[in-house]
């Protein structure tokens, strides 16, 4: 049996709740589940497989903490009009964009626009349209998501209502911060439909674990989702004007001497450095830079030139380099320099101009003295994808080679 069947089987057994399955694959591959990943799905989703047996795996990607809550919601789901069984049809109409089947459980049952799921984040069914803190296999967006959305607020669906997942978020938040409604190209025709049903933007736990909604958006890799709700009025903290680019907003935490306000804090400035880094703020970080914080300073893991390297931004990059960013300092998460970092998301980005600034990046690293991971020239088979793509690229094997250790 080949990864790929294993991977699937293992994934349908997850799905239906099949133990006996699930059992028997974890034991004859063993290696293959310590050693090896799932392949990610649409959005970079898959099975967890980490929490050892078939039992505690199911559990967890289906949001319950007990079995006993499992089997009773399985023995509800079996028996086809119970509520449990309704809600669940409904939730299936949602992330598969069946707008006329859904229609009917609603008519049917007028009560499941205000039911919550039986699962551990006590969604309800308009906290399905976000894709997001819901079991893995239904983080999905359709095409007509806005529609989904239509449908469930002009039937009574509480537009602010809060579920579990994260701490406790609304469903604007979790669209906002969700890779998957941007990836089907509705998030922000999501996001508009939401604000004029009332939805509260500046929702003081929106997005979950107590941040804005531009914070949160900006923590989950939605620069996009961010400026969108900035210009639709969110408020603003230094960490969130930074991180959109709002030159004028950054500048008014603080006083003509550069400290800060009492209106702003260090941990503000420095999160709102490193997103402005990452999403390529260049002006943003050129005015940090002059009130002459410690920017080598690791901040959440990881310095403002790691996420510049990453997110591929030259100019930001030379800023950086000119006033002696450091080139040897390690990450907290994957123990990797700027120089890794930049090799990775190159490794990880699309054929095309932006991929093709990795070049000039990695070029201006190793000129500054960035040193090379002898690991990543490694001819052997056993290095890991990038080291593979590394090797098969002459561009970039020759800057490389320029600096070895």
């Amino acid at each position: 049996m080949t990864a790929n069947i294993v991977w699937k089987a293992a994934e349908k057994a997850v799905i239906t709740a099949d133990i006996s399955t699930l059992q028997r694959l974890l034991r004859e591959n063993k290696r293959l589940f310590r050693e090896q990943h799932p392949p990610a799905g649409g959005g970079g989703l898959r099975p967890d497989y980490s929490r050892g047996d078939a039992k505690s795996i199911i559990l967890w990607n289906h949001h319950f903490e007990s079995w006993q809550k499992f089997a009773d919601h399985l023995k509800a789901l079996r028996q086809k009009n119970s509520p449990v069984a309704q809600f669940e049809a409904a939730v299936d109409a949602i992330v598969a964009g069946k707008i006329t089947t859904l229609g009917q459980w609603l008519r049917q049952n007028p009560e499941l626009i205000q039911a919550r799921s039986s699962r551990n984040h006590r969604a309800t069914l308009l906290h399905y349209v976000g894709a997001n803190g819901v079991e893995y296999f239904r983080q999905k967006t359709p095409k007509n998501a806005v529609k989904v959305a239509e449908v469930l607020l002009q039937a009574g669906a509480e537009v602010d209502a809060m579920a579990d997942m994260y701490g406790g978020s609304t469903t604007l938040g979790l669209i906002a911060t969700s890779i998957h409604p941007f990836l089907a190209g509705v998030q922000n025709a999501l996001i508009d439909v939401f604000l004029k049903h009332g939805a509260q933007i500046d929702h003081p736990n929106a997005a979950g674990n107590k941040q804005s909604i531009v914070n949160g958006c900006l923590a989950n890799g939605r620069p996009d989702a961010a400026e969108f709700l900035a210009k639709r009025g969110a408020q603003l903290d230094l960490e969130g004007a930074a991180g959109v680019g709002r030159l004028e907003v950054v500048k008014s935490f603080f006083r003509n001497d550069g400290s800060l306000k009492t209106n702003a804090t260090e941990a503000q400035m420095r999160s709102g450095f490193n997103w402005a880094c990452e999403y390529g703020r260049t002006r943003a970080v050129e005015f940090l830079l002059q009130t002459k914080f410690d920017f080598n300073q690791i901040h959440r893991g990881e310095t403002g030139l790691h996420w510049a390297a990453y997110g591929g931004h030259v100019e930001i990059i030379k800023l950086l380099l000119k006033r002696k960013a450091r080139l040897d300092i390690k990450d907290e998460r994957f123990d990797g320099t700027p120089l890794g970092w930049a090799l990775y998301s190159w490794g990880e980005s699309r054929p095309g101009p932006k991929r093709d600034r990795y070049y000039n990046i990695v070029s201006l690293l190793i000129t500054a003295g960035a040193q090379v991971d002898p690991a990543w020239l490694n001819e052997s088979d056993r290095g890991f994808p990038l080291d593979k793509r590394i090797r098969d690229d002459p561009r970039m094997l020759s800057a490389l080679k320029r600096r070895t250790l």
